[in-house]
């Protein structure tokens, strides 16, 4: 089969062996592949595959089942299905696990549901989940053009939610702003730490940044909030004020989806999809996804993503 992969941070389209499904799994014709950041990690070496994955990029699918493994009895071949994988997207044929299979709705198109899984599962573990995301709170979303950003704006929101952003350019905090955001804050332009607090603080921050974000977080953050960090686009070192943390009742969590298990990962599933599928069939949520490149064009996915260029998700077509 066709897939993508890479080294010393250069993707190139190559032959490989195609996988077979082992118990439980599914054997999915990838029409859709999202694209994602832990993608270009990776791609440079910074953030490797799961023991036992793939190292093919790729974390999340939309195709038409090929091949079923042993044991599963809920998808039969030709099924159009989505979901999260481990790795392995970026290929005609990629491996998914049964249990985080979901039967794609026939008025999703197959990108659209490539652009699901991963920015979707992210934010309902981190705002709902870990952080308690309750109605009335007040939630600061750090990059929230991306497609994690844009997930957990109208996540929050209907939720209950005021939602506070920080974009890059006016033209992203206008369309954060269209998605429901009720301040939107342009990093460029100066210290965001001050026009939270100057909005009410946040009860709980989506930060996806790290790095010097932290000691701003924690001087909007309000008393016995939280931040969930996800990422680390401004690095790993941070200067923490300790004395906020214990005066303020302040939490720091940190969090990833991809190495979390099978298990936890379907607990998920099952409490997100049937929450978000039919918002979106009833427009109450927006699909975000702002562009989709063929399959062997992914290098300039990937440089269309580092530069910042996107408002939503990118898709590779299979």
């Amino acid at each position: 089969m066709r897939a993508i992969t890479h080294a010393e941070g250069r993707l190139r389209l190559s032959e490989i062996e195609q996988p077979l499904p082992g118990p439980g799994q599914l054997l999915v014709r990838v029409r859709a592949a999202g694209v994602n950041r832990a993608d270009l990690m990776q791609a440079a070496g910074r953030y490797p595959q799961p023991p036992g994955e793939s190292d093919i990029l790729g974390l999340e699918i939309a195709g038409d089942v090929a091949a079923v493994g042993e044991g599963v009895s809920d998808f039969a071949l030709g099924d159009a299905v989505f979901g999260l994988v481990a790795g392995g997207g970026y290929a005609e044929y990629c491996l998914l696990d049964a249990r985080l299979a979901v039967a794609k709705p026939p008025q999703l198109a197959y990108a659209e549901a490539a652009s699901l899984p991963e920015a979707w599962l992210t934010v309902w573990l981190n705002l709902v989940e870990i952080g308690g995301l309750r109605p009335g709170q007040r939630v600061l979303i750090h990059a929230g053009a991306s497609g994690v950003g844009a997930a957990a704006i109208q996540l929050a929101r209907a939720l209950g939610a005021s939602v506070a952003v920080t974009a890059g350019g006016a033209e992203k905090c206008e369309w954060c702003r269209s998605l429901g955001a009720e301040l939107a804050i342009d990093y460029h332009s100066g210290d965001f730490s001050t026009e939270v607090k100057a909005w009410g603080g946040a009860d709980l921050i989506l930060d996806t940044v790290g790095g010097d974000y932290l000691p701003r977080n924690q001087a909007c953050l309000n008393r016995d909030g939280a931040i969930v960090l996800i990422g680390l686009l401004r690095g790993t070192e941070a200067q923490a004020n300790l004395g906020l943390l214990l005066v303020k009742r302040q939490r720091l969590i940190g969090s990833t989806l991809r190495a979390l298990s099978v298990e936890r990962k379907a607990a998920l599933s099952a409490a997100l999809w049937p929450w978000l599928l039919p918002r979106l069939a009833t427009d109450q949520i927006r699909l975000t996804l702002d562009r989709d490149f063929a399959l062997a064009d992914a290098a300039s996915a990937h440089a269309w993503l580092a530069a910042g260029n996107n408002k939503g998700k990118l898709v590779l077509r299979g």
